[in-house]
């Protein structure tokens, strides 16, 4: 069974976040609330998270400090932030936003559905890079085992090959659908960044097969 992404909720006011909540829960992901900045970092502490959703405006650690955390440390710098906003200063408030980490910068009200399929985008490249480490993973257990009967590494090496195909194929869709999107810089950046590291992963595994001699080295895990 695939585990499900995490999505981060951070606002102070109970109604926005069930506001957020309702908009959400059709993606069929784990949400989890945070009612200020030192309550979501202290989240981020124990879980994984696909994405961030945070709002500017709160008392105490306002958004833009709070990304300042996040992007400060090395186990969460690497999660996409997407600020949310019931004030528009302009320009110059809108850079802010991103000079402190944000994917993406949306003011209220905004639309449900932009709102949904941008996060989505997010928990799709998420669950990819998951679905990459295990098979890392299983590929460095094959090496790590040396040689073994013929026929067991055989079929090992088969059934990993198989499941890298899979990512492989599901990686290659959502580029393709990021393009005809014309979606957001960073996740066509983060996608790409993925395809590279399965290219990496498929030469690897490649090397194993018989007659290539030689182990592979695996590509790194970020």
């Amino acid at each position: 069974m695939v585990q499900k992404a995490k999505i981060l909720l951070v606002d102070d006011r109970p109604e926005n976040l069930l506001a957020l909540e309702a908009i959400l829960s059709a993606l069929d992901q784990t949400l989890v609330r945070a009612s200020s900045g030192e309550e979501a970092l202290k989240a981020l502490l124990t879980d994984d998270f696909a994405v961030i959703l945070l709002d500017v405006q709160m008392p105490g650690m306002d958004g833009f400090e709070t990304a300042a955390h996040i992007k400060r440390r090395e186990r969460t710098r690497d999660i996409p932030i997407i600020f949310l906003t019931a004030i528009n200063h302009g320009p110059h408030h809108t850079f802010r936003g991103y000079a402190a980490g944000a994917v993406d910068y949306i003011s209220k009200p905004f639309d449900p559905w932009v709102l949904r399929a941008k996060v989505s985008v997010f928990v799709e490249l998420y669950m990819k890079n998951c679905q990459l480490r295990e098979q890392a993973a299983l590929l460095r257990l094959q090496l790590e085992g040396g040689a073994g009967p013929a026929r067991e590494s055989a079929g090992l090496l088969a059934e990993l090959s198989a499941r890298l195909a899979a990512v492989e194929e599901q990686a290659e869709a959502l580029s393709k659908q990021l393009d005809d999107d014309s979606a957001d810089a960073a996740a066509v950046a983060t996608a790409a960044h993925l395809e590279r590291k399965l290219t990496g992963l498929r030469r690897a595994l490649d090397a194993l097969e018989p007659g290539t001699g030689g182990a592979p080295s695996l590509p790194a895990q970020t």
